[in-house]
């Protein structure tokens, strides 16, 4: 089987609080977006209940910005699925169109700042994410690593899943590396990734998946984990500033 769902839970985030660039502009992460009433049927339907819920804004991060990448193919069968879905709007957060400088600066000049115009505003509207990674010498992305490091309260106390490929370990050692990562930006990740092995040569020219039934409840296992994680702490976002 080509998919698997990773099952170790994410680590503990540390009391301490990276330092936050502060040339980022503070009002493009300030913005949270209050929860939406439930409605409650006079039986008390939670089918009725979670129907009233406005959607979920969920931020796709594609993560890789190499040259002749697959990370289109994955997106766009993720997307497909994901916009199927009642529960979520879907923004797509694309590496390959924004040049963050590996160098962080707490003053940084206009064209870096032009750069982060193009993603922190939508990171900081997202109500949680996906994060689109492959697998390079066992581990993630300069790029993806960079977008997490301009960046801190536009991640906290928001859930974060992922979607992984790459050879054998499809992706999976990429994952348990950014589950450490977030855990200090105070995200919360869900259980259940997707995961593809050998990922070029399970999809077809069209980008369609060639043996569509494990991965199809595979991501189906994770939007469901995300919208609960998700709604909870929008709810809880919108009730009590997270703190830290």
């Amino acid at each position: 089987m080509d998919l698997t769902t990773q099952s170790s839970a994410a680590p503990t985030a540390s009391v301490s609080s990276p330092a936050q660039p502060s040339g980022v502009d503070p009002s493009a992460s300030a913005a949270v977006a209050p929860a939406s009433a439930v409605a409650r049927s006079s039986a008390g339907d939670p089918a009725s209940a979670t129907a009233a819920v406005a959607p979920l804004r969920l931020a796709l991060v594609v993560g890789s910005n190499r040259e002749g990448r697959f990370a289109p193919v994955v997106a766009d069968w993720f997307l497909e699925r994901a916009g199927a879905r009642e529960d979520f709007t879907v923004d797509v957060v694309d590496l390959a169109e924004a040049d963050l400088p590996t160098a962080l600066s707490g003053r940084p000049g206009a064209a870096v700042r032009a750069e982060l115009a193009k993603v922190s505003p939508r990171l900081a509207a997202a109500d949680a994410f996906v994060v689109l990674t492959p697998e390079y010498n066992h581990s993630f992305p300069a790029a993806l690593k960079s977008l997490i490091d301009w960046h801190y309260t536009e991640w906290r106390a928001k859930p974060i899943g992922f979607l992984s490929y790459g050879g054998i370990s499809g992706g999976l050692r990429a994952v348990e590396q950014l589950r450490q990562v977030f855990a200090e930006m105070h995200a919360v990740t869900v259980r259940d990734t997707v995961s593809f092995q050998n990922a070029g040569r399970h999809f077809d020219s069209e980008g369609r998946h060639r043996d569509p039934a494990a991965p199809e409840a595979a991501v189906k296992t994770m939007l469901d984990q995300l919208a609960w994680w998700g709604t909870a702490l929008r709810d809880a976002r919108s009730r009590r500033p997270y703190g830290g």
